[in-house]
């Protein structure tokens, strides 16, 4: 049996969220779906596997983090096309196969990116590409972001980044470029893969006549103590991965010596301690990561 596309998604605690998004999607024989379980609490892998029994389960007994699990479901996966999806992602209107046409339509796409907009009425748009990140700030934006959607992003593109939420790739590409990095463990991963493939000389797409709908996921928390750890730690070890001479030492100097105090400050004031540590054990992690 041929299969075209590999859908993979990774469960993290979030049964309730992945067994939507299987359910979202019409299964034929030239697909399958595979879902990594983190190291679930509660038997997730198990109920997932009973409930549907077409769908490939990996158990990891760890916790690897979103690259470490993409990478256990890519490296089990049977297709040419892999799709990498966020859990908390539905389908309403499967249409993938805009996103095969594209990646079809040269030799130098990897990675296509279909429109992504938020679950919650009234649909707003996530993302229809993003613009590029400066070089200093390591800030960018996703276009169309809290707009509605009136078919204003209705041509497809290139984009400098795919979207961590849904990455439809090709599978040579990866043998060629290789696996997502897990030195990231959440966050900021999908961003240098994205650098990856476009130094192995592919393009990344965005393409509109597919679309997910993201119900984004509040996992982590928005002013949690891990998502302000990584936060930081990761912006950090971005600009090292990738970023060169001046460029470096500039992106530095503003993530140090001026992000990182006001953070800092800010988060004081509010009283939120714990978020004032997370932003020291980033900094500090980093570099003994630098040193190590």
């Amino acid at each position: 049996m041929k299969i075209d596309v590999s859908i993979i998604t990774i469960n993290y605690n979030g049964l309730k969220d992945t067994c939507e998004l299987i359910e979202s999607i019409p299964f034929n024989e030239n697909l399958e779906v595979i879902v990594v379980d983190n190291a679930s609490l509660n038997q997730e892998a198990d109920i997932i596997s009973q409930k549907f029994p077409h769908v490939k389960v990996i158990k990891s007994k760890k916790n690897l983090g979103f690259a470490g699990g993409n990478n256990l479901g890519i490296k089990a996966a049977l297709g040419k096309y892999l799709f990498l999806v966020n859990n908390d992602t539905i389908f309403k209107e499967f249409n993938i196969l805009a996103l095969i046409n594209r990646a079809e339509s040269s030799a130098e796409v990897g990675v296509v990116c279909p429109k992504i907009r938020f679950a919650w009425n009234p649909q707003p748009i996530q993302f229809t590409g993003y613009t590029e990140l400066s070089k200093i700030t390591i800030r960018n934006q996703a276009i169309g972001f809290g707009e509605e959607d009136h078919g204003q992003y209705e041509m497809a593109h290139t984009t400098p980044y795919a979207h961590g939420a849904a990455m439809f790739v090709k599978k040579e590409a990866i043998d060629k470029v290789g696996l997502m990095p897990e030195c990231y463990f959440l966050y900021y991963e999908e961003l240098d893969w994205s650098m990856m493939f476009t130094r192995a000389g592919y393009q990344i797409w965005y393409e509109p006549q597919c679309t997910i709908y993201h119900k984004e996921s509040q996992t982590t928390g928005q002013n949690s103590p891990l998502r302000t750890y990584y936060i930081t730690r990761n912006r950090l070890l971005l600009v090292k991965r990738n970023w060169r001479g001046l460029s470096r030492y500039l992106s530095y100097c503003y993530l140090l010596g001026l992000v990182a105090p006001k953070d800092i400050l800010k988060f004081a004031l509010q009283g939120r301690m714990d978020l004032v540590k997370a932003v020291y054990q980033g900094i500090s992690h980093y570099q003994l990561s630098i040193i190590s």
